[in-house]
């Protein structure tokens, strides 16, 4: 297998200025949500260049939102379109289905960028733009693994399927279009951006609302009234109870170095009217973090039954006891076992790529991971080039050295779970590799 891994790694090495410009090109495609169509053009045609079988579908969003787990802020997907493409094994293999999303978030205020947000500007070994790191550095470092295995002429025994899809920052539509049609593997692999780390473990989320009632009066007699802003500090301590009472249970080591596995964020605070009435309606709006072994529903029940117990010991909360809603996105929580066999061989890929053990660990946030764990049957693991803390924020960049490391260790974890298909020389006892034409 050797000389495998040093064809791909020399391929690597002599694809890398083409590498780079796909990666430049798909930056310098704004794809936030209802413009994606120019990039995942760009990756159809180079899956097509590569004569795998493609197809391209606008999801149906009336179908979709039949679906219990569908959540989007939009309800047509014209113009945004999924692409599944598949690399057909030659059988007796095992399938893999590798999973990236086109979208970005927005950008943001363009004077807080050193760049243009959708330059895809080079410097010093890294590359900025919005989604460089999420993660359209992880969705190139799939397609070069791709490429190296095609035009080196080695043949897999399993399936790969590979999805670029939309939505995922928006709560994972395209993946669950995808999932709708049927498509699923024996595992799956998202190149979200993780340094590098491999995260066998995702943790879900769910956006909350919760409405607090006062009664109002004039700001010169407040004491007539109550305040719904006085009464909802008592929830937002009740939240930042509940959450220390989540993570204290939590014993995982693979969030041993996460100073708090799931957080629940107050992110939005709205109330009052008039600065001389006192409030009596307070809206909090947030998100709580979901464990991997946890469902949603277990996670809504706990917060519903913490702040009705917190309510119980102030006498205005009692008789108006804040309601608990659940609305908008949400991400549905992965758990895959670190010694599946799956998780095996990529690490054994990592090491013999970059020489060192790889850090596993469980994901800070939410992916499509949990979707295609928990409703396709295909365990998935996050591992991809990249850092959170370039994503999402002005100057997003990855580093570019990440993306061929990250594609030379997924081509070899394509290989060894899907199988290769050998020829055997006559004139030697063992299976060697030869390159077809």
């Amino acid at each position: 297998m050797s000389n495998v891994r040093q064809l791909i790694h020399n391929w690597l090495l002599a694809h890398r200025d083409a590498g780079t410009c796909l990666l430049q090109q798909l930056v310098r495609c704004p794809s936030k949500a209802g413009a994606e169509a120019a990039a995942q053009q760009l990756i159809a045609t180079h899956l097509q260049s590569l004569q795998l079988e493609v197809e391209i579908w606008e999801p149906d969003g009336t179908q979709l939102a039949e679906h219990e787990y569908f959540y989007s802020p939009r309800q047509s997907f014209t113009g945004s379109p999924n692409i599944v493409a598949k690399m057909k094994g030659t059988g007796n293999g095992r399938s893999i289905l590798l999973n990236g999303h086109i979208d970005v978030v927005p950008e943001g205020n363009v004077d807080d960028w050193r760049h243009d947000p959708f330059g895809g500007i080079k410097e010093e070994g890294k590359l900025y733009g919005r989604g460089a790191s999420d993660m359209k550095g992880g969705t190139v470092s799939l397609l070069l693994a791709l490429q190296a295995i095609k035009e080196l002429g080695i043949s897999l025994q399993g399936d790969v399927i590979f999805q670029s899809v939309i939505e995922e920052e928006s709560g994972g539509a395209g993946t669950l279009a995808a999932i709708v049609k049927g498509y699923k593997a024996d595992a799956a692999l998202i190149p979200e951006p993780t340094n590098l780390r491999i995260f066998t473990k995702q943790q879900g989320s769910m956006w909350f609302r919760i409405t607090v009632t006062g009664r109002a009066a004039h700001g010169g007699t407040r004491y007539e009234g109550v305040s719904a802003i006085e009464k909802s500090m008592l929830v937002v301590q009740g939240l930042q109870g509940l959450e220390h009472h989540r993570n204290s249970r939590i014993t995982d080591p693979l969030y041993a170095d996460n100073p708090i596995p799931v957080p629940i964020n107050v992110g939005i605070i709205q109330g009052g009217n008039w600065p001389s009435s006192v409030p009596d309606t307070v809206v909090l709006e947030g998100r709580m973090g979901v464990a991997p072994y946890e469902s949603l529903d277990d996670a809504k029940r706990e917060m519903v039954e913490w702040i009705g117990e917190m309510a119980k010991h102030d006498a205005w909360l009692l008789e108006h006891p804040p309601k608990v809603e659940w609305f908008g996105a949400r991400w549905i929580p992965g758990d895959v076992d670190p010694d599946h066999e799956f998780a095996r061989v990529l690490r054994n890929e990592y090491y013999a790529t970059v020489g060192h053990e790889p850090k596993v660990e469980a994901s800070p946030w939410g992916t499509d991971g949990g979707l295609l764990t928990k409703l396709a049957d295909t365990p998935c693991i996050v591992f991809g080039p990249g850092v959170t803390e370039a994503a999402h924020y002005p100057n997003e960049y990855i580093v570019l050295d990440d993306v061929f490391t990250a594609a030379e260790v997924v081509a070899m974890t394509l290989i060894q779970w899907c199988g290769m298909e050998v020829i055997q020389d006559e004139t030697d006892t063992h299976d060697t590799y030869q390159p077809q034409d």
